[in-house]
């Protein structure tokens, strides 16, 4: 892709970034996702207007795009993302399977926003029972044959 092309994409990213904060939906970031020269998905953070923790402006472009495109994979596509994604939107970006992630901002300059996802980052690398949430294994039979229910399902559809 030429150098343009990735410039305008950035530019609506960030366009994106500061319309959604000026209009009150959420946070100043924003998220395309572009297709084979097009922009087949795009989001605005909308965490506090949804009253969702998830709304991130990559998530939203994710669940955009994937519904453009009918289909949970994206595979052959880019994202720009007017800021480095948090953790939780980077583990999106990898499930959903994308090429590739170009930022504008990086995560120092969205600490000095007031955006540190550097405790996150930091929780990740800990072993879980060092973690300031408890992440406690309730084993439990029932769960284990639904697993391997889905093992023997035919027509699962793998991702």
């Amino acid at each position: 892709m030429d150098s343009a092309a990735s410039e305008a994409f950035m530019r609506r990213a960030v366009a994106l970034a500061r319309e959604g904060m000026e209009k009150g939906r959420g946070g100043p970031f924003g998220a395309v996702v572009v297709h084979t020269g097009r922009i087949v998905g795009e989001g605005c953070n909308c965490v506090t207007s949804t009253c969702d923790p998830t709304a991130h402006a990559e998530v939203v472009a994710i669940r955009a795009a994937c519904a453009a495109l009918g289909r949970f994979d994206l595979r052959g596509c880019d994202v720009y993302a007017s800021c480095e994604p948090c953790p939780m939107c980077l583990a999106a970006l990898y499930w959903a399977r994308v090429d590739r992630v170009l930022y504008a901002c990086d995560r120092t300059d969205a600490a000095r926003a007031g955006f540190d996802d550097e405790a996150i980052y930091r929780e990740l690398g800990l072993p879980l029972e060092a973690r300031t949430l408890p992440l406690v294994h309730v084993p439990d039979a029932e769960a284990r044959h639904v697993l391997d229910g889905w093992l023997r399902k035919a027509d699962r559809v793998e991702y």
